[in-house]
Parts: structure tokens; C-alpha cells; sequence
């Protein structure tokens, strides 16, 4: 995917970050679509940066604060594919209990829950919520789907205890797809979703 590889703003990073998540921002950036499910946290390009912050403070073992500050940047400069007039289009599928995790605070939560309803009224980002009792096809692990212009440079990205771990090989893209398209048969839809964040954001 990054075969006409030009130097990009990641590459200030690469001293200061594990390669991978610089290699992340770069897929991300020659990305046509991206389709991400995760169950306990909000999706990176959708964190507020109170949020993200409360984030990497809570990570084993703890980052220097110096260290906080650079992956923050790094996330929020991330953000940017969301943005502009080649903004990648988004969907992110979000289970309820990734809303209700409290990370930051309530005032940080109310924000956060906000900046969700605020970036789902974008026409490229599609929000969509994973009810409780709605059942749940998979693992419970983060999953990011980076398409690529065509099918076989796409790359499958899973947050694990060790760090980003990326697949490319056709049965296992061929699994992730079928995954996600289960994962939104259980979803509400766009406007259902918006409702329960709200309903969420009154409660606190």
C-alpha cells in the first residue's frame, strides 16, 4: 500500500515511538477506506485528547511523560485522514461498553460521548453502536481494516498486549471482512446509535 512511499509527517516519530505505530499512521494515510470494531476503547481517530491522554497514562508498564505526550501527538496528527478534501471514509463500530468505561473523568466522558455524536454528523464517518444483549461475532480484540485501492493491499492492524500486529495474507482478510460484516449486522444503525450516546451523555 505504501509502495510510492514519500517521506510523511510520521516519519518525525520514528526515533520516538514503536515502528509500528508509525507504520500505522502511514497505512492509514494511503488508505482509501478504514472499518475499525472495538469493545473497551473509543477508536483512536475519534478520541478527544483528554481522552487519549487518560489513555496512555493507564498503559502497562507506565510511559514517562514525556512518552505520553509524544504518542498524543501522534494520535491526534493521525486524526487528520479524517479531515480535508481527501478525507478517508470511516465507519467504526463501537460496543456499548467502550462508551460506559469512564476513562478521564465524567467531564472527560461527556466531552468524548459528544465529540462522537459531532464527527458521526460527518458525510465520511459512519458511527455505529454495538448494543449489550445484542450478542457479539468475535473475540472481543480491536480490529482495524485498512482497504487498500485495491483488495490485495489491504492490511488488517490488531492491538495486542505486545503491540500492533498487521496481517495481509488473503484467508485472513477474506476472515476480518466476514467478521466486520457480522459485527455490523449487530449494530444499531447511525441515527439508533447517535440516540443511545446521547442518552449516555444525559446520564452523567
Amino acid at each position: 500500500m505504501t509502495g510510492g512511499r514519500t517521506r510523511g509527517w510520521w516519519d518525525e516519530y520514528r526515533d520516538h515511538l514503536p515502528v509500528a505505530l508509525v507504520d500505522l499512521a502511514e497505512l492509514e494515510h494511503h488508505a482509501v477506506e478504514l472499518r475499525v470494531c472495538l469493545v473497551i476503547h473509543i477508536p483512536a481517530l475519534l478520541q478527544t485528547t483528554d481522552h487519549a491522554r487518560a489513555l496512555f497514562r493507564e498503559v502497562a508498564p507506565p510511559l514517562l511523560p514525556y512518552e505520553v505526550e509524544h504518542r498524543l501527538s501522534h494520535r491526534i496528527k493521525r486524526q487528520g485522514v479524517l479531515h480535508g478534501d481527501q478525507a478517508v471514509r470511516y465507519t467504526a463500530l463501537i460496543h456499548e461498553a467502550a462508551l460506559r468505561m469512564g476513562f478521564g473523568g465524567r467531564d472527560s466522558v461527556r466531552a468524548q460521548l459528544q465529540h462522537l455524536m459531532d464527527m458521526g454528523e460527518r458525510d465520511n464517518i459512519t458511527t455505529r453502536v454495538i448494543p449489550f444483549g445484542s450478542g457479539f461475532p468475535g473475540t472481543g480484540q480491536s480490529i482495524d481494516y485498512l482497504s487498500g485501492h485495491v483488495s490485495q493491499l489491504d492490511t488488517v492492524q490488531l492491538d495486542t498486549h505486545h503491540g500492533c500486529e498487521f496481517l495481509d495474507a488473503q484467508s485472513q482478510l477474506t476472515k476480518y471482512r466476514s467478521v466486520l460484516d457480522r459485527m455490523e449486522t449487530a449494530a444499531l444503525t447511525p441515527v439508533a446509535s447517535r440516540d443511545l450516546i446521547h442518552r449516555l451523555a444525559r446520564q452523567l
